[in-house]
């Protein structure tokens, strides 16, 4: 029988603490932009971070980028020393892959990387990987291709951040990563109109497609305590990475009620 040893990546995830489960995640993005706007370094990341992992948090999650404008390297060295002491609770790096992304993983080894097409210039991540083109594999595709085998001799758990597209999901399947993590914006904007329902099967259908090509499934992008619950009726999702909303609704309830809530809603899902 197969042993599970803490901090190797088990790609079956059946190993993992809490499988079956929806894992929440905590983007802390948001905490450090606060933090740069002045030289005095409050509210901390990595305080913040321990009291997300006190409050039940799964995961943190951090998308630094090129222009440091709130996640910073350095951060993300100090946050492996936070959760060495924390062996359940997983890093999760997210980005563009460009060369000081992966620099940084090899350096720091998260649990899980979750690669990201964004510009330097976005003000945040708004659209999923283009894999196939009248079916055939993009330059996205071809680029990606080196990247997740890298990730795999790093012992490293790869995503795909993905649109609901069934094709652009099966072209994902072809490259091999652990996992994809749906882009949720749509579903989020449709959330309480008369347009929710077909929202939601479209994302179910796209979480059973890509179950069915062996892929685990996370989803992340302007999910909030409203409507997370109704999302995670779909059944089967990994884990969900929230940052924007957890901060703002922190401000009212305070930072660890509002991890709590969350954990509450992950946790009570199919």
């Amino acid at each position: 029988m197969r042993r599970c040893v803490p901090g190797v990546t088990d790609h079956r995830d059946q190993c993992r603490k809490g499988a079956g489960v929806t894992r929440l995640s905590v983007n802390l993005n948001k905490i450090a932009l606060l933090r740069n706007q002045r030289p005095l370094g409050v509210p901390s990341v990595t305080r913040m971070a321990r009291i997300a992992v006190e409050a039940g948090a799964h995961g943190i999650t951090v998308h630094p980028r090129p222009d440091a404008r709130h996640i910073r390297h350095s951060d993300v060295h100090m946050l492996t020393t936070v959760l060495a002491d924390s062996p359940h609770v997983e890093l999760n790096i997210e980005g563009n892959p460009f060369p000081d992304l992966l620099a940084l993983v090899h350096k720091v080894r998260p649990a899980q990387c979750t690669l990201v097409p964004d510009s330097p210039e976005q003000s945040t991540s708004d659209h999923g990987w283009q894999l196939r083109a009248n079916g055939q594999p993009t330059d996205e595709a071809r680029r990606l291709l080196p990247v997740l085998r890298e990730l795999r001799e790093l012992g490293v758990r790869s995503s795909l951040f993905m649109d609901p597209d069934l094709d652009q999901i099966a072209a994902a399947a072809e490259l091999r990563p652990d996992r994809i993590e749906l882009y949720t914006e749509a579903y989020a904007r449709a959330f309480g109109t008369p347009r929710e329902n077909e929202v939601w099967t479209l994302y179910a259908s796209a979480t059973r497609r890509a179950q069915e090509l062996g892929l685990g499934v996370n989803a992340g992008h302007d999910l909030d305590l409203a409507n997370l619950g109704r999302l995670l009726q779909i059944g089967g999702i990994h884990e969900v990475s929230i940052g924007h909303a957890l901060t703002a609704e922190a401000l009212e309830f305070g930072f660890a009620a509002t991890v709590r809530a969350y954990v509450a809603v992950a946790e009570a899902a199919p």
